[in-house]
């Protein structure tokens, strides 16, 4: 008898997500106000105004990015946005405190003035990389369904960094305008560090945190725990190591060591990440390529969608023209059922490679029965499944039944499903055939 996955809606479970939600609101507004209370005391409200106004220039395009990179399998937007306030107010607030501490510490101990620079080249590194990843290794743990692999761990730390980075361009723009009272003055002022941060390295904190993103991203494919453990402390490590240099190339040496670091070695790194994420993004394909041809032999999708389903192209031109047939809400529902079938195939792939843990089979439950409702909403909207062709259908092309009311994936493992200490995984039926829900 199907059941339904204790982890479907239900009125308590949404209660308990409303505050929640509320709640990590106000912890983010209350840090971000005593960042900007700290900051305003520091170098004046004008400057913080000036700062702001500048610091906008750089962090539209910067998170931009990382979206574009989510488009396989967009996140939540509530943890994307998340994700960005957890950088600007809770890991600056943190970071600020704590760096001002070990410096005042610092000249105490070791003399004045040592402070400011094993601040800069150590403490800042340390704390800051430490507070920005705890973010994504907090998702790691407690919501280790969000993360697929590499890609969504670049995408999440990224975002953090872009919200750090935001916050810090506030403080070193509008204190640049505070000590100058012109944007462009004899030493540059405010131009030369938007110039700096904001056009040549706005990906700096970004590709730093990444680090750690990576190592997130490795251990949530990983089967071993001690291999996850290691990844994480690792990209960590790299983490701290990079933002280090960066800050001590400015800081120690002269302009020519800057440069060089610059020009030698982050250029190359952010090429590198860049290419990184380029073969990621080929293997996510391949990955969901791989899957739907068995989605479609159980029933769960079309045969004729899979090769809809198959590139990014294909998905864009399926819900344009959705959007030109039936509107926006149309197009809104086959891009839900898109995301539906990505996000089970991802979750089907880790599962056959035993890297989900004991709650696998229910959360393939809880994403087959999204994705039936996901298609269940996409068919009561006019032409929303045959729009995509542009002309007739295939010929023999007829959509899946939808399921019954009240339709529940069945709790039992498939055929093919063994369990073990280090969690399930999965493989077809002998024969080549497949399983899939009941027809009603």
């Amino acid at each position: 008898m199907a059941v339904a996955s204790p982890h479907l809606p239900t009125p308590g479970r949404q209660r308990r997500a409303v505050l929640g939600t509320v709640a990590g609101l106000v912890v983010f507004g209350v840090c971000g106000l005593v960042v900007l209370g700290l900051v305003s005391g520091s170098i004046g409200v004008g400057a913080v105004l000036v700062g702001a106004l500048c610091a906008l220039v750089p962090v539209g395009p910067v998170v931009w990015a990382f979206l574009w990179l989510d488009r396989w399998e967009p996140e939540p937007p509530r943890t994307l946005l998340s994700a960005f306030l957890w950088g600007a107010c809770v890991a600056a607030l943190s970071a600020l405190l704590i760096n001002s501490s070990a410096v005042l510490v610092a000249d105490a101990v070791l003399g004045q003035g040592s402070g400011d620079v094993l601040g800069a080249s150590v403490i800042a590194p340390i704390v800051e990389e430490g507070v920005k990843g705890a973010f994504v290794v907090g998702l790691l743990i407690f919501r280790r369904r969000e993360f697929d692999g590499i890609v969504d761990g670049i995408v999440y730390a990224g975002l953090v960094g872009a919200g750090f980075a935001f916050t810090e361009n506030i403080l070193y723009m509008g204190r640049a305008f505070a000590e100058s009272g012109v944007l462009i003055g004899q030493d540059g002022g405010v131009l030369a560090v938007l110039v700096l941060r904001g056009i040549l390295s706005p990906f700096a904190h970004p590709l730093f945190t990444s680090m750690i993103g990576i190592g997130c991203g490795l251990a949530a494919v990983s089967r071993s725990a001690p291999a996850r453990v290691l990844y994480v402390l690792v990209g960590y490590a790299l983490a701290v190591v990079l933002h280090a240099l960066w800050n001590s190339s400015a800081t120690l040496g002269g302009g020519g060591v800057f440069l060089g670091v610059y020009l030698f070695f982050m250029v190359p790194l952010f090429l590198a990440m860049i290419g990184l994420v380029a073969w990621q993004r080929r293997r996510e394909q391949r990955t969901v390529a791989d899957q739907l041809p068995a989605f479609a032999m159980a029933g769960w999708i079309a045969p004729s969608e899979v090769v809809l389903l198959s590139t990014l192209a294909g998905r864009s031109r399926w819900r344009r023209a959705v959007r030109q047939r039936s509107g926006k809400g149309a197009a809104r529902a086959v891009s839900e059922y898109q995301t539906a079938v990505t996000e089970l195939a991802f979750l089907r792939a880790r599962m056959s490679r035993g890297a989900v843990g004991p709650h696998a089979w229910e959360w393939h439950n809880e994403r087959l029965a999204a994705l039936a409702a996901a298609r269940g909403r996409a068919m009561g909207q006019p032409e929303a499944l045959t729009a995509a062709w542009l002309r007739p259908p295939p010929s023999g092309w007829a959509p899946p039944p939808p399921q019954p009311p009240g339709w529940r994936p069945d709790p039992a493992p498939p055929p093919g499903w063994s369990a073990g200490p280090r969690g399930g995984s999965w493989s077809p039926p002998p024969g080549g055939g497949s399983w899939g829900p009941p027809r009603g």
